[in-house]
């Protein structure tokens, strides 16, 4: 079965990871990029978030991973729960539980994001930001005076071609 990825900010509890008994010894920035390359193997991340355990619990870290892909995340959690990913005891990893109750507003990606997305997905030079040519076509609905027009618009795109080498 096919998943939509929204060109939106993730904030659906099924892409969130929360990842914790991390240990003390490393620092949070080494932890992020550990955390970083262990996870994103398996999806392209939105973001990863590392904080210190509170000062109660024992010393270490844990951390809120989330990616674009709710697939991703199911797969993630399932691989690397209980297991030793890059330090010597094992990290527990559990989906977002966390019961949101009011819905916010989709909150749309920065272009760097849209662009990163879009390249993950359909692969680098596999798509086009540009409008190459736009077509209107006005078309007069049944009823409305003659200078009441809707429009239809199309746009095209030309055909790709490999820049030709020397």
């Amino acid at each position: 079965m096919a998943e939509l990825v929204p060109f939106a900010v993730p904030t659906e509890r099924d892409k969130t990871l929360l990842v914790w008994e991390l240990s003390s010894g490393p620092t949070a920035e080494a932890l992020h990029h550990s955390l970083f390359t262990a996870f994103s193997q398996f999806g392209l991340l939105y973001s990863v978030r590392v904080f210190p355990n509170a000062a109660v619990a024992q010393p270490g870290f844990y951390a809120v991973i989330k990616f674009y892909s709710a697939r991703a995340a199911h797969r993630a959690q399932k691989a690397c729960d209980r297991k030793q990913l890059f330090q010597t005891s094992p990290v527990k990893v559990h989906l977002g539980t966390r019961h949101k109750a009011v819905q916010y507003q989709a909150l749309p990606l920065n272009s760097s994001q849209c662009q990163e997305l879009a390249n993950y997905y359909f692969g680098f030079n596999g798509w086009s930001k540009r409008i190459i040519k736009v077509t209107c076509s006005p078309w007069k609905q049944y009823g409305q005076e003659e200078n009441e027009y809707l429009s239809d618009f199309s746009l095209e795109e030309e055909e790709f071609r490999l820049p030709e080498l020397d």
